[in-house]
């Protein structure tokens, strides 16, 4: 059940012309009163003699009896009650009792007392009604509406539970403005998936996604498609800016600008500047990442610095002071919609899904303490700079490797938000964790189908070796990882740290031993990447196992022995 406190008006009989009227776009249906001050109330929808204006003037006379001078400038209170789509529809009944619980919660009317306001509740759609109030009591004292809104939300949460309505959860007043019923109706005229205010606010997310200054953000808001008009001071400091579609158009045929605080509390100019401006003096040094085969500050350089990064993150999320884990949640936003805007078709629906979903994870009543998220920061930057990534090889297996360490941190954020009762925000991260999920399916299929392969192919004495290695170090997952279809392309990768140098007993211990694997849905494939990424190795192994072919029929034609193979043998597991 979701109140909403409209502005406050001047017009009574403005308002009632709307809400007993056919509506903006004719979705008006049987408008008529299912509740009011006066159970004698004339309902202009279901009684023919009664008229707009004789409702009008019933509710304003408390404010007609004053002097004008002692009159509220806007006098007009307006609160609409929503229902979840998957609510049941309520009767009028149902509704009456509704309206009259929000009038007391709000301090519009006691009935008890008998000197409140008078108001009126009309019903014109199944799953909604509106609450008209005149604010000048019987006894022509003004009401306290001090908290009003908080009021009404907790007599909501109330209501849900005792009509059985589908329990929402609690806000903190950090969300971004929902859409209006009018912006979404346009969209589905024009034939838009999101609304104008969405989509702008998708793409400013990522226009500042890693940016470092002011000309990277407008610049990078400069080659999209969006309308941009700037607020300058007579100094000629920039103080603000509002952006617009090119199609969104008013009734005058005028471009309908938002301004960054309209689309998002921290997409305001000021709350940008703090990303970029934040003292990190303090700070050390990124640390350098290991190489990675594709070019330098490619795709698949700038997934694998993402991963290593978003690893760091996670283990400050959860053992972090507060305002230094709210920084990397919400720098964690950036690298999504840096991600999303960067990665393979396959990929790009589920991660822009769950990048829009996060957007409300992404701030709390806990203000970030910008500067220690610099890491996360600037992997978005070269997610950002690296440019757009394949759908294959490299690319796309750190495109996978990328998502699974971010899967781990947006869960890490889901179990932060949940501990500190931000019920919106926990919500909104396990749905983005669901998105990613699917995300990591479609990108991790090819580069661990391949691992598989090639862990299938391993010769037996080799295979046996890795079963060893995996039985000391982990002796607690050790069964379960071998009953896992991954372990295969586990025993690959460790047969590749291996031959690299690498003590795979190691590794292995410290990417299992760095974070839970509860949440894993294959323990295995989640330590494929720890140890890839760790180790340096090869996110996609596709062209590494066509050469290793390539090899050994070359040295069994020639005779030759092959470093890492002949001695462990060619037999199947």
């Amino acid at each position: 059940m979701i109140p909403r406190i409209q502005k406050r008006g001047q017009r009574t009989l403005g308002l009632l012309h709307y809400l007993y009227g056919p509506g903006k776009f004719e979705e008006h249906t049987d408008p008529h009163l299912v509740a009011s001050w006066d159970n004698n109330a004339p309902d202009p929808g279901r009684d023919a003699a009664a008229t707009l204006k004789q409702l009008q003037q019933l509710l304003d006379q408390p404010v007609d009896a004053l002097n004008a001078t002692d009159r509220p400038k806007k006098h007009v209170w307006h609160l609409s009650v929503r229902n979840a789509a998957e609510d049941r529809i309520l009767t009028d009944q149902e509704w009456g009792d509704v309206a009259r619980s929000m009038v007391v919660a709000a301090g519009i009317d006691d009935p008890e007392q008998g000197t409140g306001c008078r108001w009126a509740a009309v019903r014109h759609a199944e799953d909604h009604i509106h609450i008209i109030a005149t604010l000048v009591r019987e006894d022509g004292y003004l009401p306290d509406l001090d908290h009003d809104a908080a009021r009404v939300q907790a007599q909501a949460r109330s209501l849900e539970a005792e009509l059985g309505l589908r329990r929402l959860n609690k806000g903190d007043g950090t969300s971004a403005q929902r859409p209006t019923s009018a912006e979404r109706h346009k969209a589905q005229r024009q034939g838009r998936e999101r609304t104008a205010r969405e989509e702008l606010r998708e793409v400013v997310r990522r226009a500042v996604a890693g940016a470092t200054s002011e000309a990277e953000f407008f610049g990078r808001l400069a080659a999209t498609s969006l309308l941009i008009r700037k607020r300058v001071a007579p100094s000629g400091d920039l103080l603000g800016y509002k952006v617009a579609l090119p199609d969104d158009r008013n009734k005058d045929d005028k471009p309908v600008f938002y301004p960054g605080a309209r689309l998002a509390p921290d997409l305001s100019l000021p709350r940008i500047r703090e990303r970029w401006s934040a003292d990190v003096r303090d700070q050390a040094p990124a640390t350098a990442q290991p190489d990675s085969p594709a070019a330098p500050g490619g795709p698949a350089t700038a997934r694998r610095r993402a991963a290593s990064a978003t690893w760091t993150a996670v283990l400050v999320v959860e053992h972090g002071q507060d305002e230094v884990a709210a920084a990397h949640i919400a720098a964690a936003g950036e690298v999504l919609d840096a991600l999303a805007k960067t990665s393979a078709a396959h990929t790009r629906r589920e991660l822009r899904d769950a990048a829009f979903a996060f957007e409300r994870a992404s701030r709390s009543r806990i203000r970030a303490e910008r500067g220690h998220d610099r890491a996360l920061r600037q992997a978005a930057r070269d997610l950002v700079h690296g440019g757009p990534a394949l759908g294959r090889g490299e690319d796309g297996a750190t495109t996978a490797m990328a998502i699974d360490m971010l899967f781990f941190l947006i869960t890490a954020a889901a179990h932060w938000h949940a501990k500190k009762g931000h019920a919106q925000q926990a919500a909104a991260a396990r749905e983005a964790a669901e998105h990613l999920h699917a995300a990591y399916r479609a990108a991790a299929a090819q580069p661990l189908g391949a691992l598989y392969q090639r862990g299938r192919r391993l010769g037996h004495p080799l295979l046996q070796r890795q079963t060893v290695v995996l039985r000391e170090a982990l002796p607690e997952l050790s069964e379960q990882i071998l009953a896992e279809p991954g372990w295969y392309a586990l025993a690959a990768t460790l047969a590749d740290a291996e031959a690299a140098g690498h003590d795979p007993a190691v590794l292995l211990a410290g990417a299992a031993g760095r974070r839970e694997l509860d949440t894993a849905e294959s323990v295995s494939d989640v330590l494929v990447w720890r140890l890839r990424r760790t180790a340096g190795l090869p996110a996609d192994t596709t062209e590494l196992a066509h050469s290793a072919r390539t090899a050994d029929r070359s040295a069994h034609r020639s005779g030759q022995r092959v470093p890492g193979r002949s001695e462990h043998g060619r037999g199947r597991a």
